[in-house]
């Protein structure tokens, strides 16, 4: 049987894909070559959110103008993915310099129910002082802009109701100085892809 998180993956990869071909050829000659998914000007995906932060502090995209954001799906509990994430981007944002203080990681949890607003603080500055983390205020705000960004998540059942996993999209989606939406990340590129394309997006 296929993996609900594999099959969604797939969906989506094949959409971005579609819009980065689009893309590529309106403007082949002028692209900045990343090494992770160039989905600049793909109408598919929301291009906004607006989530309150672990102060309980409404953030949009307009707060962080003028820095590259990385929004990052995850949680507390995930044993792998999510953390080795978090710890390739705070390395990456360290070997970036002085542009470091131009990037702003915003993790965004998928399970509101265990990630209080202290818990998810304490997780994400735990891999960088400047990491923020976002909390839904309820399931309708967190499947609407899981839609919209057709990001997946579902609660795999543990041995006991409390002790459960999340399977959820393992990529983030990376937005411009300006606000724009431009490359889909796959997790577990390593740190100099990281680099990389965040060097060529504060550029």
């Amino acid at each position: 049987m296929i993996n609900p998180a594999r099959r969604t993956f797939a969906r989506l990869a094949l959409a971005l894909a579609g819009g980065a071909l689009v893309a590529l050829v309106a403007g082949c000659n002028k692209a900045p070559e990343f090494k992770n998914l160039d989905i600049t000007g793909n109408t598919q995906f929301g291009s906004n959110f607006s989530l309150p932060d672990t102060s309980g502090k409404t953030r949009t995209l307009d707060d962080f103008k003028g820095r590259a954001v990385v929004l990052f799906f995850g949680y507390t509990h995930c044993p792998d993915v999510c953390p080795t994430t978090l710890a390739e981007l705070s390395q990456a944002v360290q070997q970036l310099g002085p542009d470091g203080k131009r990037v702003r990681v915003l993790m965004v949890t998928v399970d509101p129910a265990r990630d209080t607003p202290e818990l998810l603080a304490q997780y994400v500055t735990a891999f960088n002082p400047s990491f923020i983390g976002l909390r839904p205020a309820d399931d309708a705000q967190l499947a609407k802009l899981s839609k919209e960004l057709r990001v997946y998540y579902a609660k795999a059942p543990g041995k006991t109701p409390g002790d459960y996993t999340m399977d959820h999209t393992a990529a983030s989606y990376v937005f411009d100085p300006q606000g724009k939406l431009r490359l889909f990340a796959r997790d577990g590129q390593g740190v100099q892809t990281w680099v990389h394309d965040l060097k060529l997006l504060l550029d």
